[in-house]
């Protein structure tokens, strides 16, 4: 990879902060993050990994954030982890199988498809908060919504976090913010698996995901507080005009 400028490592840096936030908020920091890393000239792959090693950062944090204010019960998902876990490892090596030029025109439509779902999906005003009392059985539920979300975060990752909050509140009734803790454990747990099977394939730019890691940690924390008490209405907007920019701009250069 060519030398980067420092006046781009800054701007990556904002780049990661504000998807760190976005990300604790509402879903979906990658359709700014991979977009971001495609824009330096990055091959697919190294894009990818390099985004699953910073967006681990952030997902650990905003998960770890919603534990302590109990909003996320982990015995109550253990399926829904382990199915995590398998689908996360095999999306990243089916990726790993596909080839860079063909994955240069899917990756826009791809992030542009996840914002669209976004702005004109509207999600369900979940009334069950009581996670903490019992867990439900939905077993199933949480195979298959796991393993779906899991491989997709393997193979292409943007807009996940947004996909497991919606799905949540969908089928299982949760309220926004008991959805959202449930999103950003799993996604941590995806990105992790993601990250390891990624590294071992050699698809990381160690510095930059190193650089925008710290970056989105700490947007992740404020975020998570800013969703606690604010809620995610109002970041919403903002979010879908950028990721769909960004991914139109993608989208053009790839196939016009």
């Amino acid at each position: 990879m060519e030398f980067i400028e420092p006046s781009m490592l800054v701007i990556l840096a904002i780049v990661a902060f504000a998807a760190g936030f976005i990300d604790a908020v509402a879903g979906g920091g990658g359709m700014l993050t991979v977009p971001a890393l495609l824009s330096l000239g990055l091959p697919p792959h190294i894009a990818l990994g390099t985004n699953k090693l910073a967006a681990t950062f952030a997902s650990s944090t905003a998960a770890f954030t919603y534990y302590r204010k109990r909003l996320f019960k982990p015995e109550c998902w253990r399926r829904a982890f382990v199915a995590t876990l398998f689908g996360a490892t095999l999306g990243t090596v089916v990726v790993d199988m596909i080839s860079t030029e063909w994955l240069e025109k899917v990756l826009p439509l791809v992030i542009l498809a996840a914002a669209l779902y976004t702005v004109f999906h509207r999600a369900p005003q979940g009334e069950s908060s009581k996670v903490n009392v019992g867990c439900p059985k939905f077993n199933r539920k949480q195979y298959l919504q796991g393993l779906s979300l899991g491989f997709y975060d393997g193979v292409a990752g943007p807009g996940t976090g947004a996909f497991w909050t919606v799905s949540s509140m969908a089928l299982y009734r949760l309220n926004i913010l008991f959805a959202s803790g449930l999103s950003k454990a799993m996604n941590f747990t995806s990105n992790f698996t993601s990250l390891v099977t990624f590294a071992i394939l050699g698809h990381i730019n160690w510095v930059l995901g190193l650089t925008m890691g710290v970056c989105l940690m700490a947007g992740a924390y404020i975020g998570a507080h800013s969703a606690i008490r604010f809620g995610a209405k109002f970041i919403r907007p903002i979010f879908v005009t950028v990721v769909s920019i960004l991914a139109i701009k993608l989208a053009y250069d790839a196939w016009l």
